[in-house]
């Protein structure tokens, strides 16, 4: 008959092998990001007809305002529901205006700003715009970790109707919009009736 000792070490080791089993599945079922601009071409995007907004140079993309400050935006091609999407983004010259919409631009998507807000006249970056809303909330301490005249790294997560953003690794802002849509495409946006640019890399998006 085995003593107390030794069924009390066979279950503490039953209960880590499970839980070495579970985590290794966990790490199984997390969805890797997979990259939708890399550096050398737009084949995941719908290219606006007669672009003269976005190029690529030396493995970046740029955003660059046209002569009429029409501004345009770049969808991917494909629709997403629940996903998390980075980007490295760069402020170029001019009073930037951009910003990442989250699965269509009407009221019921919101789009997470990068740079200023038309509106407010002052930086919003990582908090999101709602059409015929505004700013129902502000991202957090961003005076302190965006970095102006460096590359910045931005995440957006989007489950169901609630969407969180890191900036520079740093959770800023957690926000719930009623009634959302919860299927639709991503847009990078060049806003218009701007002078500006602005540049974009390593843009990944992982489905949850």
């Amino acid at each position: 008959m085995a003593s107390k000792t030794t069924v009390m070490q066979r279950f503490f080791l039953l209960v880590f092998m499970f839980a070495l089993a579970f985590s290794v599945s966990g790490q199984e079922r997390t969805p890797k990001m997979k990259a939708i601009f890399d550096g050398d071409d737009l084949k995941h995007w719908q290219i606006p007809k007669n672009n003269v907004w976005w190029s690529i140079d030396d493995g970046v993309l740029w955003a660059k305002s046209d002569p009429d400050k029409k501004g345009s935006i770049l969808w991917t091609k494909k629709k997403y529901k629940d996903f998390v999407v980075q980007l490295d983004f760069k402020f170029g010259e001019g009073t930037i205006d951009s910003g990442v919409f989250m699965r269509g631009d009407d009221a019921r998507n919101p789009q997470i700003q990068i740079g200023e807000s038309g509106s407010l006249k002052r930086d919003m970056t990582a908090s999101p715009y709602v059409p015929k809303q505004g700013y129902p909330v502000e991202a957090t301490g961003i005076k302190d970790i965006l970095k102006p005249n460096e590359w910045n790294t931005i995440k957006a997560m989007a489950v169901g109707n609630t969407y969180k953003v890191w900036l520079n690794g740093k959770e800023v802002m957690n926000y719930t919009l009623e009634d959302a849509n919860l299927k639709g495409p991503i847009g990078i946006q060049l806003h218009p009736n701007r002078d500006m640019s602005i540049q974009f890399k390593n843009v990944v998006i992982a489905k949850l």
